[in-house]
C-alpha cells in the first residue's frame, strides 16, 4: 500500500472533480490543452504497455497513431464518409499496422527492437510524405469534421475524458491479467518463459497489437480535435515525445503517462509563451529526473509516500 485508503480516495475524488470542472472554469485554449493532455497521456500509456511490462521500447508507435488518424481523415474529408464508421476503419488500420510491426520486431530485443521499430516508423512517414494523392503530402488532410453531436468543444472534452478513462481502466486490467503477467515474465527472462512453454513471439505480437489499438484510439481522438492530419502525425518526433512522456511519468506505472503528458504539453504551450528556450528547460527537467527520480515523477512520489508512512508508523 502506498497511501492510506482515505488519502487515496480523497486525491482521486479531487482529481475527478477537477477534470469534470475544466469546461466550466477555463476558456477554449486551456480546454484544448486539457484535451490534448488526456489524448497524449493515453498515447504514452500505449507505449508503456510494451516498455514497462514487456521490456520492449518502441519508436514506431507514432506511425500507428498517425495511420489511424490518416484513415479517419481520408474517409471523412476525402470520401465524405460517416465519422463514426471512420473510427472503426481507423482502429482496424492501427491494429493491422501493429500486427505487421509486431510480427517483424518481436524476435529482437533491446537496441535492435528500438532500431527496427524506428525503421518501420520511418517507412510509414515516407509513405505519408510522398503519397500525395491520398495523404496530401506535406499539406496533409484538412477539414476532418467531428460527428455532429461532438462539434461543441465542451462536449468533445467530456467525450475524450470518458473514452480515455475507459481505455485507461482496460489497459490496467490488461497488464495485470494472466496475459499481462506473461508479458512481465518475458520482460524478466524470455528464455525462462520459453522453457515454461510460452510462445514468446506470439505473446509479444499480441501485446504489440493491443498496445497499437490504444495508440490508434489516441490518434483518432487527436485528429477529431485538430480537424487535421499531416506527416508530423507519423513522424519519429511524435514517437519520441510519447516515449519521453512515459519515461518522465514513470515507465511501468501506467498513470505516470498522464503526468508526463501534462508536463511536456504545458512546457510546450505555456512556458514557450514566456521564453523561446523552453526546450532547454525541458532538457534540464529530463536530466534532473534521470538523476534524482529515475523511476519517474509518479514512481518518486510513491517512494516518498512509502517513506513518509514508514516514518509515521515508527513514531506511533
Amino acid at each position: 500500500m502506498i497511501l492510506t485508503p482515505a488519502i487515496r480516495y480523497t486525491l482521486i475524488g479531487v482529481l475527478v472533480l477537477f477534470l469534470l470542472s475544466v469546461p466550466h472554469i477555463f476558456g477554449d485554449y486551456p480546454k484544448t490543452l486539457a484535451t490534448e493532455i488526456l489524448i497524449y497521456g493515453l498515447f504514452a500509456m500505449s507505449i508503456d504497455i510494451l516498455a514497462g511490462f514487456a521490456g520492449r521500447t518502441s519508436l514506431g508507435h507514432g506511425a500507428i497513431f498517425g495511420t489511424a488518424g490518416y484513415v479517419v481523415a481520408y474517409y471523412v474529408a476525402t470520401m465524405n464518409g460517416d465519422p463514426w464508421l471512420a473510427i472503426v476503419f481507423g482502429l482496424l488500420a492501427a491494429v493491422l499496422v501493429s500486427a505487421i510491426f509486431g510480427a517483424l520486431a518481436v524476435r529482437t530485443s533491446g537496441v535492435y527492437f528500438l532500431l527496427l521499430t524506428l525503421a518501420l516508423g520511418m517507412v510509414v512517414w515516407g509513405v505519408a510524405y510522398r503519397w500525395t494523392s491520398v495523404t496530401g503530402a506535406e499539406n496533409g488532410l484538412l477539414g476532418v469534421a467531428r460527428p455532429q453531436v461532438l462539434t461543441d468543444l465542451d462536449t468533445y472534452y467530456y467525450f475524450v475524458l470518458g473514452v480515455v478513462a475507459v481505455m485507461a481502466l482496460i489497459v490496467r486490467r490488461f497488464v495485470y491479467s494472466p496475459f499481462g503477467q506473461a508479458m512481465q515474465g518475458i520482460k524478466e527472462s524470455d528464455s525462462r518463459m520459453r522453457t515454461l512453454g510460452y510462445n514468446v513471439p506470439l505473446v509479444l505480437t499480441i501485446g504489440f497489437m493491443v498496445s497499437g489499438f490504444f495508440a490508434g484510439v489516441a490518434g483518432i481522438l487527436i485528429v477529431y480535435l485538430n480537424n487535421f492530419v499531416s506527416p508530423n502525425s507519423v513522424a519519429l518526433a511524435l514517437s519520441t515525445q510519447g516515449l519521453l512522456m512515459a519515461i518522465l511519468g514513470g515507465v511501468g506505472t501506467l498513470w505516470g503517462s498522464f503526468i508526463g503528458s501534462a508536463v511536456i504539453i504545458l512546457l510546450q504551450n505555456v512556458v514557450s509563451f514566456y521564453t523561446e528556450r523552453w526546450m532547454t528547460i525541458l532538457g534540464l527537467l529530463f536530466v534532473l529526473t534521470m538523476l534524482f527520480a529515475p523511476e519517474g515523477l509518479l514512481g518518486k512520489g510513491r517512494a516518498l509516500s512509502r517513506r513518509w508512512l514508514k516514518s509515521q508508523s515508527s513514531k506511533s
